[in-house]
């Protein structure tokens, strides 16, 4: 994988650690994102239409000028940004994790290989942290961006967390946005080193 990129899914190893992290790895899933109306729409169930690039969206009511400007406010885009790809694209330039103590550690994606098997950052036992992703998302709008955060201690799951990142659309600037605050576990059985694996989907 170059420079971070990522279609409809990526993984990231990164996560809480009492004591340290292992450093991460790289994979690329893909989950079927969009439904076709076909006629069948039955129990009143809703099944979205075909996937429509940005730059035909806006091409439809290219008459309209206030309309046109009024989408590209919203998408936070310009036509001449848009390429008519359909699926949309999410490229991950960075995970940070923000402790009280230490600041803020950021560790560019992807993980250089020097730093693959290494220790990233050291937590206290009983410290407050929250991961945080730096993100770009291209071409189209990506819906529903989920993720999970599944953490491991000596090759033995120990703890997993699941939320809801939102929908985002093609913009200049990349996306910053940092995941629900956590606590490090405590105690004598508790210390040691932890490896975690963050994983962003499409749903």
């Amino acid at each position: 994988m170059e420079g971070g990129n990522v279609k409809r899914a990526h993984e990231e190893e990164a996560g809480p650690s009492a004591s340290g992290i292992d450093a991460s790895k790289h994979e690329i899933t893909e989950k079927p994102s969009h439904a076709f109306d076909d006629g069948n729409n039955k129990n009143g169930v809703f099944v979205p239409g075909p996937l429509v690039s940005l730059k035909e969206q806006i091409e439809r009511d290219k008459e309209d000028e206030s309309l046109r400007r009024w989408k590209e406010k919203l998408l936070g885009c310009l036509e001449s940004d848009l390429d008519g790809q359909l699926d949309p694209e999410v490229k991950f330039h960075s995970i940070g994790i923000l402790s009280e103590d230490f600041g803020e550690i950021v560790t560019p994606l992807p993980v250089d290989e020097n730093q693959i098997g290494r220790t990233l950052f050291t937590l206290k036992e009983g410290s407050r942290y929250q991961l945080k992703l730096k993100f770009s998302v291209l071409h189209n709008i990506v819906s529903g961006l989920t993720y999970s955060n599944t953490v491991w201690k000596g090759g033995l799951q120990v703890d997993q967390s699941k939320g809801m990142l939102g929908t985002f659309a093609p913009q200049k600037e990349p996306y910053v946005y940092a995941l629900k605050e956590d606590t490090t576990p405590s105690g004598a059985l508790a210390r040691g080193v932890y490896s975690a694996k963050l994983k962003v989907w499409e749903s």
